[in-house]
């Protein structure tokens, strides 16, 4: 299990479940990423789609999307079993403001996570990627919610299941909603919007992988440098040490033998190797 590490969380309000499912009427999750994103066309097709002057993509034959409906029972059903956790409020619509929303893929009943299942495809996958890629969105279903945590589920086409928990973040959620209410005002005014550029916090990867580095020539190459010169690094400090307890506290330089040594203003002492020929002690 990985933790994105961002403190914080979403101040509670009032919600109300949803019976009907007009995405025209609100601004959801996945939308909360085209508006964060960097992508004017998809921004302008979005502010269409609410206003109602074109109907929305036609999703029915996007594989990598249908992969992801086809798979989520799976993923919800793998994660319960790895975990021990139930899931429970599986696709619950849940709104606030009246023009923002949340329809979820569940609610994890021990912790009260935003539960979240994806699919992925294997090709340059990264945790840190898909973290970012569904930052938006997880921050936006926290919010409406009133959830601390969220947990990403990943089952990529590699054969490979990925949890992420991503943790509230007070700031980020605070600029996207000032997006999504603008972006809101402009579809209700008519306004086409623009780029918010408001940039993803970089996500922070606990430590708990063991990789096998075995395959990679630039490994092999640095750890081969890396044992031959170990000892002799070792060594090099030590002779460091001892020469820094050598100079005399009221020395501003000292040299002999081939090294030089300099104490700055702040008191921190440098080597340099010098060609014995051209050092002369000051006057001469």
């Amino acid at each position: 299990m990985t933790t994105i590490a961002t403190d914080g969380a979403a101040a509670p309000r009032s919600v109300t479940t949803l019976t009907r499912h007009d995405r025209r009427a609100f601004i959801g999750g996945s939308d909360a990423r085209i508006i964060m994103g960097d992508d004017q066309e998809s921004l302008t097709r979005l502010w269409r789609e609410k206003r109602g002057e074109i109907a929305p993509q036609d999703l029915s034959r996007n594989l990598v999307v249908q992969l992801g409906v086809a798979t989520e029972a799976l993923n919800r059903a793998w994660y319960q079993a790895a975990t021990g956790h139930a899931i429970t409020d599986i696709q619950k619509r849940v709104r606030v403001h009246g023009w923002m929303a949340a329809t979820l893929d569940g609610i994890v009943e021990q912790t009260g996570a935003v539960f979240e299942a994806k699919f992925m495809l294997p090709w340059g996958f990264t945790e840190e990627a898909a973290a970012e890629k569904h930052m938006a969105q997880l921050q936006h279903n926290m919010w409406v919610v009133a959830a601390r945590a969220a947990v990403l589920s990943i089952i990529t086409g590699g054969g490979k299941w990925v949890e992420i928990t991503v943790h509230a973040d007070p700031l980020y959620q605070h600029l996207l909603l000032t997006a999504e209410k603008k972006f809101w005002r402009c579809v209700q005014s008519g306004e086409p919007p623009l780029l918010f550029g408001i940039e993803t916090p970089r996500p922070r990867l606990a430590a708990v992988k063991v990789v096998d580095m075995t395959a990679s020539n630039v490994w092999a190459e640095c750890a081969a440098i890396y044992l031959r010169t170990r000892e002799a690094h070792a060594e090099h400090e030590l002779a460091k040490a001892e020469l820094k307890k050598l100079l005399p506290e009221n020395a501003k330089e000292a040299f002999g033998h081939g090294v030089r040594a300099k104490r700055s203003k702040a008191g921190a002492v440098s080597f340099d190797p010098v060609e014995m020929e051209r050092v002369h002690a000051p006057g001469q």
